[in-house]
């Protein structure tokens, strides 16, 4: 699956996004190289997180084969330990739909270093291709239920009002056209989309 060209544009959005929440934050935003709070526990990816990470990894093992082969390895051991429990297709890595599954998820990989992340310098291996998740995470961010949240680690001292001065906009419509252009609804986790060449077809 190609990664789509309007992906770049996505992605200077959330950098901006984030440098500017960074700035009001100030103190408050506790994120650092080497802090992996938000590197461990299972989460779901779209198609376009996927077929990112996947283009990434192919640019990975052009630029860096023995960093990737890391990569690539710590994914493979990740996938063959969580298997059984795999909330879905664990051949394919496609996360199931039913509530079952859903129910599953929920308890799921929770604490698990992601494969990406290389344990000797606490850095994520594919920083650059990272998913949407990783690139909200720490700044107070509106969900759903239009209520604020942001990593337990950040904001401690920070004031509601404070809190509510540092938010920071996520373009989720621009990332769902995106995501609707690709014609694939289907989610999987890090560890799967990490060890398919992006050239290979399919999930």
């Amino acid at each position: 699956m190609a990664l789509p060209a309007r992906d770049s544009e996505l992605i200077q959005i959330m950098d901006a996004a984030w440098a500017d929440a960074a700035r009001r934050a100030g103190s408050h935003l506790a994120c650092r190289p080497g802090c992996t709070q938000c590197c461990h526990g299972a989460f779901a990816i779209n198609a376009l997180d996927a077929a990112r990470l996947r283009a990434g990894m192919d640019e990975l093992r052009a630029k860096d084969p023995a960093k990737a082969a890391m990569v690539t390895q710590r994914a493979l051991a990740w996938i063959e330990q969580w298997r059984a429990a795999f909330p879905g297709d664990s051949e394919t890595g496609t996360l199931g739909s039913s509530e079952a599954d859903e129910e599953g998820f929920e308890e799921f990989a929770n604490d698990a270093a992601c494969p990406a992340l290389d344990p000797a310098t606490g850095r994520c291996d594919v920083y650059a291709w990272r998913p949407m998740t990783c690139r909200v995470f720490g700044p107070p961010v509106r969900q759903e239920s239009g209520a604020l949240a942001c990593c337990e680690l950040c904001f401690t001292s920070a004031s509601d009002e404070e809190t509510a001065a540092c938010e920071m906009p996520v373009p989720h419509d621009l990332e769902m056209q995106i995501v609707n252009e690709l014609g694939d609804d289907a989610e999987t986790v890090v560890a799967y989309a990490l060890v398919k060449p992006a050239s290979a077809s399919g999930r």
